[in-house]
């Protein structure tokens, strides 16, 4: 397993400087926050792409994928009932999945609450449709592209669209493409699941439906920060012998995100090195 830091906890910090730091903590790659490179990350070129790549693979990284997809540029949704906007929204998915092979990126995880909540007026089964379709044209990009797309379930406290992991493979399953799959948030699904999160492991990385997981407590902060134990949920991926990437990913920086990266890549490491 491989242990990727969310860049945008060290966004501050020049890219340069994130990957200076993160390597000497001993992460092995940056999950890419696409608005993190640029306000129009849509806009970023191949030649553009391939000089961020060579950057953070000088430091010994690997970009492992990319993550908030769909924060800039503003004004877009899955779920709009205005087509145009619709459509401008799966352009920039489609540039996105390919800026992430170009990367050497392997996985994109969509969570996006923002850009896929149900419009007034709309209902549950309209918009869940239009999360459906494009989907289904984006998972043909990413088989072009070779990546693996993934949609991510959140809580009800960010969206009424895709809360679990069920919910996520059901989604994933009426598509019915290899390159699009489900993944697994711990602070998601601390919030919305009523099984542990080694328990979501066990029951659904044999199904080949789950391609991603990310680490962090419910309370929003780092693995280790808060009450949720993570030594059963690495235990659980180790036990289905997941080989894909955990990825670092907390909202609340404590005590800031350079201190907060620098515990839980320790916390991780500890952990699996005491159950090697």
């Amino acid at each position: 397993m491989r242990i990727a830091l969310c860049n945008e906890v060290i966004a501050d910090m020049p890219l340069e400087r994130q990957c200076d730091y993160a390597a000497s903590l001993g992460y092995d790659g940056l999950e890419v926050a696409p608005f993190t490179l640029s306000d129009t990350p849509e806009r970023i070129t191949s030649v553009q792409a391939a000089k961020i790549r060579t950057t953070i693979e000088s430091f010994g990284l690997a970009v492992t994928g990319l993550h908030w997809l769909l924060v800039k540029p503003e004004g877009l949704s899955l779920t709009d009932p205005d087509a145009s906007v619709r459509a401008r929204t799966i352009e920039v998915m489609t540039r996105l999945t390919g800026l992430c092979a170009e990367l050497g990126g392997h996985v994109l995880v969509h969570g996006s609450p923002k850009q896929r909540q149900i419009a007034a007026g709309e209902t549950h089964a309209t918009a869940l449709g239009r999360l459906r379709d494009a989907l289904a044209q984006i998972a043909l990009v990413a088989a072009r592209t070779g990546v693996t797309y993934c949609i991510e379930p959140l809580s009800k406290r960010e969206t009424e669209l895709v809360n679990t992991v069920a919910e996520g493979a059901e989604l994933v399953r009426s598509i019915d493409h290899p390159n699009l799959r489900t993944m697994i948030d711990c602070s998601a699904a601390g919030l919305a699941e009523s099984e542990s999160v080694a328990a979501l492991i066990d029951r659904w990385l044999p199904t080949g439906l789950v391609a991603h997981i990310q680490v962090n407590d419910p309370n929003r902060r780092g693995p280790g920060q808060g009450e949720m134990q993570f030594a059963p949920i690495l235990a659980a991926l180790k036990r289905n012998r997941y080989a894909g990437t955990i990825a670092v990913e907390p909202f609340d920086y404590v005590p800031d995100g350079a201190g907060v990266a620098a515990f839980s890549v320790g916390y991780l490491r500890g952990l699996l090195d005491a159950s090697a």
